[in-house]
């Protein structure tokens, strides 16, 4: 299915989440975004039964992104959840933050957000959304799987290995505080990983 991006917006009534956005880079802020929930979307499409995964893609246009030329990065930007994490009722897609409309650097005109994890798996600029039975090789796993894996979530005892992970800094304050696994939202989301066994949920 093909949607215009104000078609896809229309269909879906829209809500403000204020959510924590944790960086692999161990800084911190909070955002207002405006969205619907990915939950929503899913089920609207109806994928077939038993299907394990979704992939998000991003655009892919040398010309106004000239970053995109490198022919070392696996352009474009590819990322990926499970369903059930996807039907969790926290991943929102996103069309705008502080109240306005998502801007470029934002990940406009649609973006994703997954508070739990690291920010890296909150893609932006959506162009292509694919539910599939293989687990997709995201972005920045295929160029260092060992520092940025398909799981990253959040948790403070499992360093990334060229730095720790037990603190995060807040922008706006650069006040250092402790991080919290899941980013403070395991109560909704540690459900989702206790039947996984032998993977490192946490890169």
């Amino acid at each position: 299915m093909t949607f215009a991006i104000d078609d896809l917006i229309r269909a879906f009534p829209l809500e403000e989440r204020l959510y924590r956005h944790r960086c692999v880079e161990a800084w911190a802020m909070t955002i207002p975004w405006t969205g619907f929930p990915l939950k929503a979307f899913v089920e609207k499409m109806k994928p077939k039964a038993g299907v394990k995964y979704i992939h998000f893609e991003t655009f892919n246009d040398p010309k106004m992104a000239p970053g995109q030329e490198m022919p070392f990065d696996p352009w474009p930007y590819t990322e990926g959840l499970t369903m059930a994490e996807a039907m969790s009722e926290l991943p929102l897609l996103v069309t705008g933050a502080y109240g306005k409309p998502l801007l470029k650097q934002f990940g406009a005109p649609i973006r994703l957000a997954v508070p739990w994890k690291y920010g890296f798996k909150s893609i932006k600029s959506i162009t292509k959304i694919t539910f599939s039975n293989e687990r997709p090789k995201t972005f920045w796993e295929q160029l260092d799987s060992s520092e940025y894996g398909f799981w990253a979530n959040v948790n403070p005892a499992v360093p990334h290995p060229r730095w720790s992970q037990a603190t995060e800094r807040v922008l706006g304050t650069m006040e250092r505080v402790p991080t919290v696994i899941f980013n403070g939202y395991g109560e909704q989301v540690a459900g989702l990983y206790k039947d996984i066994k032998g993977q490192n949920l946490y890169r």
